[in-house]
């Protein structure tokens, strides 16, 4: 019997094209995302900066697809909706939860789960963020990025830049 992870079908690392990188700003990078393969680019023109993996929705939906621009960009973002209940010294008493089915046990709190380099693209939550990369879709929606990755690509968009989703 293989262990699961061997069965967990590896992402190519990322790539990052210095000399198209070097050339790109807010005002002229777009992004396209792929569930299909799991994949991010950050582009100039027809020109790939960065070719990156992710992890998108779990279940189909629950990435959406389609056109859209970055509504917001927060360095550290929490969540406001997955995260855990905390006592009173923050100490988690039970994580993984979420605040639309879990109620907090008598004496804790909601702490969101930390979404660095956020780069908000619906006003239902879904956004870009770094996260854990499983090799498959895994996420409640957002697309999970690879933390050097995040980092680049929210230092080359602003609110506005597009970004593209497809199936």
């Amino acid at each position: 019997m293989r262990k699961a992870a061997e069965l967990i079908g590896k992402q190519q690392p990322p790539q990052v094209t210095p000399r198209v990188y070097d050339r790109l700003t807010p005002d002229n990078s777009r992004i396209i995302v792929s569930l299909s393969k799991q994949r991010a680019w950050l582009m100039l023109d027809e020109e790939t900066a960065i070719d990156a993996p992710i992890s998108s929705g779990k279940a189909a939906g629950m990435t959406p697809t389609g056109k859209f621009t970055v509504l917001e960009k927060d360095p550290d973002h929490r969540s406001n909706i997955y995260g855990a209940f905390c006592d009173e010294r923050n100490r988690i008493v039970r994580e993984g939860v979420s605040t639309h089915i879990d109620s907090a046990p008598s004496g804790t709190h909601f702490v969101g789960a930390p979404m660095k380099w956020f780069m908000r693209l619906t006003e239902k939550g879904v956004g870009m963020h770094v996260g854990i990369l499983p090799g498959y879709p895994a996420s409640h929606g957002c697309v999970r990025l690879p933390a050097d990755i995040a980092k680049m690509i929210y230092d080359k968009v602003k609110i506005g830049t597009p970004v593209d989703i497809t199936q």
